[in-house]
């Protein structure tokens, strides 16, 4: 059963699914926290949907020894299922869930099977200044091991960016599944929203948004945007990871980076949305 269904269980309110992924610490919990205000939208943090869909996804493919009994179309529908299901509490009656999680964009081709009208914003930002963040969030946090360093206390600025950098890590796994689904036959149903945008711009970026994905638009309150996430970052010992400021707008880009100049610069030309030459399938970029 999809989304679009007529045949609906009165438990289970029909909803819109739209996702958010991208980079990390590129605006995605301000963004959910701002498109919250919509009292038809529901919209969070960095969510574990992403991964029981894989899990359930992995327990179905052969490895399992009872998978000659599950055919194709079985898979579509328990993945389907689950979704809605994990969905149905938080969907306001015939409104819109935004799910978010950095590797949604892996599965540019599963979600245009099941979810054909699901739409992707994926928040990207300027690659030094995302390391740069997390750097800022580690040295703020001295006398915490965070759990973005598997909790370790030790290394150097250059080794914390190896990891975050590397083919698994935090910013290179979700910069090479942004590529894979930019470049990849899917893109069009994907919309970059750059942190910069939103940050500065942020009425532009929300009615682009809301074109995009088709709905009406909201009146944003700006200067009140609330987010509470606390408790999780302080047990993954990262206070103020996902802290939101409560007012956005005419903000400065900041210049003043904490990375040595070499890191730096390492990483000052992967922004390769920037380039209108590099987008042969025409995505939208905010």
């Amino acid at each position: 059963m999809t989304p679009s269904s007529t045949h609906q269980d009165p438990c289970n309110p029909p909803f819109k699914l739209h996702l958010i992924s991208g980079l990390p610490r590129s605006g995605s919990t301000l963004l959910a926290a701002i498109l919250r205000q919509n009292p038809s939208f529901h919209a969070g943090m960095s969510g574990p949907l992403y991964g029981l869909f894989t899990t359930v996804l992995a327990e179905m493919s052969a490895r399992n020894e009872f998978s000659v009994f599950i055919n194709t179309g079985q898979r579509r529908r328990v993945l389907t299922g689950l979704v809605r299901e994990f969905h149905a509490g938080n969907a306001p009656q015939g409104g819109v869930v935004f799910d978010t999680n950095r590797a949604w964009t892996t599965k540019m081709a599963a979600i245009s099977e099941l979810f054909p009208e699901a739409k992707v914003i994926a928040c990207v930002r300027h690659m030094p200044w995302i390391l740069d963040s997390v750097e800022r969030i580690v040295q703020r946090n001295m006398f915490e091991p965070s759990i973005i360093f598997d909790y370790q206390p030790g290394g150097t600025v250059y080794s914390r960016a190896d990891g975050l950098a590397a083919a698994n890590g935090m910013v290179g796994f979700s910069y090479n599944a942004l590529k894979e689904a930019f470049f990849g036959q899917y893109a069009q149903r994907m919309m970059l929203l750059q942190y910069e945008t939103l940050i500065s711009e942020p009425r532009r970026a929300l009615d682009a948004l809301y074109a995009f994905i088709g709905e009406p638009r909201y009146a944003h309150d700006f200067d009140n945007v609330s987010y509470d996430a606390r408790a999780y970052d302080e047990r993954a010992g990262t206070p103020g990871l996902h802290q939101v400021h409560p007012r956005v707008g005419a903000k400065a880009v900041r210049q003043d980076s904490v990375l040595p100049p070499d890191l730096f610069r390492r990483f000052e030309n992967d922004a390769f949305w920037r380039d209108a030459n590099l987008n042969p399938r025409k995505v939208l970029i905010v």
